[in-house]
């Protein structure tokens, strides 16, 4: 098992590697900002689901925790 420390070093590896350093900045402004149960979410997600109606899903679960 590896230490909190290297798994937040990990995951702001790869959210920059992925979105670059702004994208990565407002990923996670807003996931301190906004209450999100990631783990509900991703329990209820359709793989075969397109992106603008995993958009919708999101949002609406988002709306309803507010």
């Amino acid at each position: 098992m590896i230490t909190d420390t290297e798994i937040k070093s990990k995951g702001v590896q790869i959210l920059a590697t992925h979105l670059g350093d702004v994208e990565m900045e407002r990923f996670i402004a807003l996931i301190q900002r906004d209450p999100f149960d990631y783990t509900k979410w991703h329990q209820n997600m359709d793989d075969d689901m397109s992106l603008e109606k995993l958009s919708r899903e999101a949002m609406s679960l988002r709306n309803k925790t507010s």
